[in-house]
Order: C-alpha cells, then sequence, then structure tokens
C-alpha cells in the first residue's frame, strides 16, 4: 500500500490588512428658506399756499371849531330874513346853545 504522507503545514504568514473602502451616499435635504418683504411707502407731499390780499380805504375826517368873537362881525351881515345859503334857522338841539352873536345854524356845545 501506498503510503499518502501529508504534507506538513507550516504556521501562515500574515500580511497587513489590505483596507478597503466602500462609500455608500444617502442624500438628505434640509430647506433653508430666506424670506424677505417688500413695503411700498406712498408719500404724498401737501403744499399750502397762503395768499395775503389787502384792501385799503380813505376816510375822510372833518373837524370843526367855532371861535365866539368880540366885537362885531367885520364883513357885510346879511339883513333881516336874509339868510345866505346853508344858513336857514334851525330847531335847538338839546344841550347846545346858540353861539352870541351868530344867526342860523352855528350852535355851541355847553360845556
Amino acid at each position: 500500500m501506498h503510503h499518502h504522507c501529508h504534507p506538513k503545514v507550516l504556521a501562515p504568514i500574515v500580511y497587513p490588512t489590505k483596507c478597503c473602502v466602500q462609500n455608500f451616499h444617502d442624500t438628505t435635504i434640509v430647506p433653508h428658506i430666506h424670506p424677505s418683504h417688500t413695503t411700498n411707502v406712498n408719500h404724498h407731499l401737501y403744499q399750502h399756499n397762503h395768499y395775503f390780499p389787502h384792501t385799503e380805504s380813505v376816510v375822510n375826517e372833518v373837524a370843526n371849531q367855532h371861535f365866539v368873537c368880540p366885537g362885531d362881525y367885520p364883513g357885510p351881515v346879511p339883513g333881516p330874513g336874509m339868510m345866505a345859503p346853508g344858513m336857514a334857522p334851525t330847531a335847538p338841539t338839546p344841550g347846545v346853545a346858540p353861539t352870541p352873536g351868530f344867526q342860523g345854524n352855528n350852535n355851541m356845545l355847553l360845556g
């Protein structure tokens, strides 16, 4: 019989580990929201125009002075019943006495 010998097995020689990388990708969506807002501002300007219309008037003031003069009137004196224009006799005004030496509407306030 033939006798088979088993070969002799030595201790194994171990090499450094060869590293292999296998990449697996997964996609995740992260929403980033950037809101914006536009405010439309309507500006209205009121322009106030001021006008200053001006009117003008005239006032004519008249002053009268009455003097009691001593003696006779130096000019001609109308005779009885003859009056100069605007000199017609009038009724006496209450509180006003006729001026001595004058005829007609020459009255003087009493003080």
